[in-house]
């Protein structure tokens, strides 16, 4: 635990609330150290055999995979991530869980000490790459929903000009994509007038923006007045998140939502899609 004993108490308190890996017993113990050295020398055979080892023992080994993802994702492990996203699948872990509960949440745990000082952007990109690493296993398994339309709607999303933070914003990408969203990514640092063109271009169903700046929020409410002067601000949703976003902000500028994460982007999202014109009543 002393790798987040910093952490403020809020988050500290709400990562110790599952198992603790010392009150395991030692058999358990034992079986996680060998699938750390499994998942370390990327023997996916050993990886399989040992997480049947762990699910006869009858721990909770979803509590246990979870949290070890986390904290493999915030230390920047990637080798380790991808060896206990393999035991996750192994162990029949729902994907979103994997994605949500450990994956991201490690990304959670340094973004905060990210905020208070204590990591800087190489752990960040470090971290980054762990979960993309898990994710990439993960990618198969994230059953794609069929039953929106027979042609995806599209998605137009990228991080704000000015802005060069983009973790956040693949991982709504990531969901997006996984409940079967044709997403367009313009990356980061994305001038207003790319988002106007690539939403024309793609006959998109609803734009999703994201800054984790303050200094460069105004970029939303500017991308809103160029839908409304091209006169397209009807034919999409418009989706802020980030950091500094909060829904106040963006009910003042005009935009439709602000999902307080990724998760809650995915879900909004999908559920607004139903009853919302098709895009030839839109666009032609």
């Amino acid at each position: 635990m002393e790798v987040i004993e910093s952490l403020n108490a809020e988050y500290l308190v709400r990562f110790i609330r599952g198992v603790k890996m010392d009150d395991l017993p030692e058999e358990v113990q034992g079986l996680i150290e060998e699938l750390d050295e499994a998942a370390e020398d990327e023997d996916l055979d050993k990886i399989e055999e040992l997480t049947q080892a762990l699910l006869k023992t009858g721990v909770d080994v979803e509590a246990i995979t979870l949290k070890k993802l986390s904290l493999l994702v915030m230390e920047g492990e990637e080798e380790m991530a991808q060896g206990w996203t393999r035991v996750a699948i192994h162990a029949g872990l729902d994907p979103f869980k994997i994605l949500i509960g450990g994956l991201a949440e490690g990304m959670t745990l340094i973004g905060k000490k990210y905020e208070i000082g204590e990591a800087f952007v190489p752990q960040l990109l470090i971290a980054s790459s762990a979960m993309y690493g898990g994710m990439d296993l993960l990618d198969p398994y994230l059953k794609l929903e069929e039953d929106m339309a027979s042609k995806p709607a599209t998605v137009i999303i990228g991080t704000v000009e000015g802005d060069v933070h983009d973790i956040g914003k693949s991982l709504v990408k990531t969901l997006l994509s996984a409940n079967g969203f044709n997403c367009v990514d313009l990356g980061n640092d994305v001038p207003a007038s790319r988002f106007i063109e690539a939403a024309s271009e793609y006959r998109a169903t609803a734009i999703s923006m994201s800054t984790l700046m303050t200094t460069t929020m105004a970029e939303m409410p500017r991308v809103i007045s160029m839908l409304k002067e091209e006169g397209i601000r009807d034919k999409v949703m418009v989706m802020v998140g980030g950091a500094p976003v909060t829904t106040e902000y963006a009910s003042q500028i005009g935009a439709d939502v602000s999902p307080h994460d990724a998760a809650s982007a995915a879900s909004w999202l999908k559920s607004s899609v139903f009853g919302y014109p098709p895009e030839c009543a839109r666009w032609d």
